[in-house]
């Protein structure tokens, strides 16, 4: 099994990981098996690592569960992709009463049913005064469509007076952001083997780094994490300096 070895001395732990899960239907395919297995097997990953992630000192995890883009996908695919949400958010419920993890949910929410949404908002709400890691799950979620959601709020503000265009600052367009009040990730990793961002996190990545590994998202261990903050931590963060 991998260690931790010097990251906690060296680059430390990062303090926000993301993760792109990706792979799910390649996993299955591999096996013979429909796609929904393979979300099926990635929904107990999802369980696992973020377990672990809490125990190991990560303070923000966040993942990408569903884009803007995946409404795409064959309706079947869909489908099976909102009860498996809905199943998974029931359990969570009761899965993280114990793990003292905060959840929250980034993306345009009313893009799910009703009954959806009542679990999104009833999770969020039971976990809201917890003391541990805080854990964004991406839905509906786009990075291009959250920065066009943060102008639009800043133009509102403009307009109503509130403030003036010269008061626009870094700082106060991150606040219109779904992840206000938290830091950039100082790690994403992309399971399955892609070389792309796929439109996740795109302001909050400008200096964070990249880790990509074959290794599809159901099969993604406490190993390959843990492999994964190895690297982060022997990276010579610069953010644009020498």
């Amino acid at each position: 099994m991998a260690r931790l070895n010097n990251s906690k001395q060296s680059g430390g732990i990062p303090t926000h990981v993301a993760i792109i899960m990706d792979g799910n239907g390649r996993w299955a395919k591999k096996r013979g098996l429909p796609r929904t297995a393979g979300h099926t097997a990635g929904a107990a990953t999802f369980r696992h690592i973020t377990r672990y992630a809490s125990r190991i000192g990560i303070k923000y995890l966040t993942v990408y569960a569903f884009s803007t883009e995946n409404w795409k996908r064959p309706a079947d695919e869909v489908n099976a992709l909102m009860k498996l949400f809905h199943k998974q958010l029931v359990e969570s419920l009761t899965d993280f009463r114990d793990d003292d993890v905060v959840v929250r949910f980034i993306g345009d929410k009313s893009g799910f049913s009703d009954n959806l949404q009542k679990l999104i908002a009833e999770t969020e709400e039971v976990s809201k005064d917890r003391n541990g890691m805080v854990l964004n799950i991406a839905m509906n979620y786009g990075g291009r469509d959250e920065i066009l959601r943060a102008a639009k709020l800043l133009c509102e503000d403009c307009m109503s007076g509130k403030i003036s265009a010269d008061d626009i600052t870094k700082e106060m367009f991150a606040q219109k952001l779904y992840t206000a009040n938290q830091p950039d990730p100082d790690l994403i990793i992309r399971p399955g083997g892609e070389a792309r961002i796929s439109n996740f996190l795109l302001y909050q990545a400008a200096y964070s780094e990249l880790y990509i590994t074959d290794t599809l998202w159901p099969d993604f261990s406490e190993d390959d994490l843990i492999r994964a903050i190895d690297y982060y931590s022997k990276r010579n963060r610069r953010f644009g300096g020498i």
